[in-house]
């Protein structure tokens, strides 16, 4: 146990004391690499912390009780549940923070008109709605039909179904940056292996910088690459790509051997992976956008394959998959149907027919 002067043993509660900055992420992910401190979840520990200090400053009790229930216990719960013992991503720190943020937003609101979430009406609902202050209405969303489920509120607030995306689905650009990252040598084969990951496997930034050597089996000629519970046998020249990377995987930490790191794709800290952040910006200077590309790439596969199979292939919900499904107009017959084809064996020419 390693001990600070006139402190006691440094664990990360008492590095949690110190101010919060990139020195003391810097020193912690240094203490865990070397193993002097246990694995942690950082994006988990620094929402628990904003979560206490956001709700500890607002003045009234009743507020604060209700908040709590909604940010510890619904918020906090579902996302240890949705991670399944995995690290929390950046991406999903800010999504809990958004909707914490509104929730207030909305009680504010309320408070300013001496009305709580108990005591508003319909009515009241709609006009901030309709007001200018309506800031995160589809997380508010969230928090007043949570309430709603509870008894907490008579409030009624109708959840939107999503119509598909809201962008021009434009599949030539891609696949012109999909053929740019699969021949232009000239650029790193992190970058080009995470663009095309976006491009032909729909795959979020915070997914890929969390793939790990383990995500990666080679066998003789074939590449395969676990992004869901099934196995992407990788086409060439992606899985000589994958290979390459693999083999000189090299992040910017000075502390210990780069060989020995678990990560595809390692960071800047000792032990961690590429931050989500940090690997969509070097996208964006490819000219990718994450978001973007990624819906192209789900819309054109949900074209091309049923919902069951392109959520094991890709690791997304059943439910995603089948509502981009629904949106890109595919249908798991038509995929079906041409299954069949392919396998059906070839006819037979009698005998007579080479006479």
């Amino acid at each position: 146990m390693i001990s600070s002067p006139g402190r006691g043993p440094l664990t990360h509660q008492s590095l949690d004391e110190l101010p919060a900055g990139k020195p003391v992420e810097h020193l912690r992910s240094v203490l865990v690499a070397t193993g002097a401190l246990p694995p942690r979840d950082e994006q988990m520990a620094r929402l628990e912390r904003w979560i206490t200090i956001t709700i500890t400053g607002r003045n009234d009790h009743g507020e604060r009780e209700l908040l709590h229930r909604y940010a510890v216990w619904h918020l906090l719960r579902r996302l240890r549940h949705r991670t399944g013992g995995a690290e929390t991503t950046y991406s999903q720190l800010v999504g809990a923070r958004r909707h914490v943020r509104a929730a207030i937003t909305l009680l504010d609101w309320l408070a300013t008109r001496d009305l709580t979430l108990a005591s508003a009406r319909q009515g009241d609902l709609d006009a901030w709605l309709t007001s200018g202050e309506a800031v995160g209405r589809r997380e508010a969303g969230h928090f007043v039909r949570w309430a709603s489920r509870h008894k907490l509120t008579s409030l009624d607030f109708p959840a939107t179904r999503w119509g598909g995306p809201a962008r021009v689905i434009d599949t030539e650009a891609r696949w012109e940056q999909a053929r740019r990252l699969l021949n232009d040598d000239a650029l790193k084969p992190a970058d080009r292996v995470a663009g095309l990951l976006v491009l032909l496997y729909a795959q979020w930034p915070s997914v890929i910088s969390r793939l790990t050597l383990d995500h990666v089996k080679a066998t003789g000629t074939t590449v395969r690459l676990h992004l869901g519970r099934e196995p992407v046998i990788l086409p060439e020249p992606l899985a000589g790509l994958v290979r390459q990377l693999t083999a000189a995987r090299r992040g910017h930490a000075a502390l210990g051997d780069q060989g020995t790191s678990p990560w595809l794709f390692p960071g800047g800290q000792p032990g961690r992976p590429i931050s989500a952040y940090q690997l969509a910006e070097r996208l964006r200077q490819l000219g990718i956008r994450s978001g973007q590309s990624r819906s192209t790439a789900l819309f054109q596969l949900a074209t091309d394959l049923p919902a069951a199979i392109l959520a094991r292939l890709l690791g997304i919900h059943i439910n995603v998959a089948a509502t981009w499904q629904r949106a890109s107009a595919g249908d798991w017959t038509t995929y079906a149907a041409e299954v069949s084809r392919r396998t059906q064996p070839p006819a037979r020419h009698s005998d007579s027919s080479d006479n």
